[in-house]
């Protein structure tokens, strides 16, 4: 049973707050990276992203709390299904979460939308299913960006809504949460330079792009 609902995009802060929300006992949290180690979850999400009817159990049986994609793609159903749950927010200025979009998830996706099960559903998720194939356009995703929260917004009781940017710290979170704040730093994971040196390292970055990112551009 999902205590947490995250609607948010991904590089919103969504990795450090998956940590954190761990930290707190929300955990395990599911995001995008699960999709890396189950195949048959990927083909599932595809599934649902082209109109199949979602086996919730399936794909979420043992989480209590979600962020990011592909979860938030789905945000109104998982809230329905989960009336007591709270839904998650993140808030990030919407030129800099394009730019590190661009710079990071982007960047990275397989030009010819990849040949595995995870790239076909991120492609089907993120880029189509969400950008209808314009990330490209800044204004269009920008835009789409805005209305998605904008319809969080009005599409969740403020009871139920928590609203926040990781930059606020454990304050927010936690008074939302009801629990106490952990003596220690907020986690800060994932930034666009740990995760194009991950890329770089795993090869998925043209050898142009490896360079660059070799100098630290």
């Amino acid at each position: 049973m999902l205590r947490i609902v995250g609607a948010s995009f991904g590089r919103t802060g969504t990795t450090s707050v998956r940590l954190a929300l761990e930290r707190l006992g929300f955990g395990p949290c599911h995001y995008m990276r699960a999709l890396f180690t189950d195949e048959p979850g990927a083909r599932a999400w595809y599934a649902a992203a082209d109109g199949a009817r979602p086996d919730w159990p399936r794909l979420l049986g043992g989480y209590v709390s979600t962020i990011a994609w592909p979860a938030s793609y789905f945000w109104r159903e998982l809230a329905d299904l989960h009336p007591t749950a709270q839904v998650l927010l993140l808030n990030r200025d919407p030129d800099e979460w394009y730019e590190s979009v661009a710079s990071t998830l982007h960047r990275t996706r397989p030009a010819d939308g990849g040949s595995t099960a995870r790239d076909r559903a991120v492609e089907r998720i993120v880029w189509q299913g969400t950008f209808g194939g314009r990330f490209a356009d800044r204004r269009h995703a920008i835009a789409v960006y805005r209305k998605h929260l904008d319809a969080v917004r009005a599409g969740v009781p403020p009871d139920r809504l928590i609203e926040f940017s990781p930059a606020q710290g454990w304050l927010p979170l936690c008074a939302a949460l009801g629990v106490e704040v952990p003596d220690e730093p907020f986690p800060l994971a994932n930034t666009t330079d740990e995760y194009l040196r991950r890329a770089a390292a795993a090869g998925v970055l043209p050898a142009a792009k490896r360079t660059a990112v070799a100098r630290g551009d």
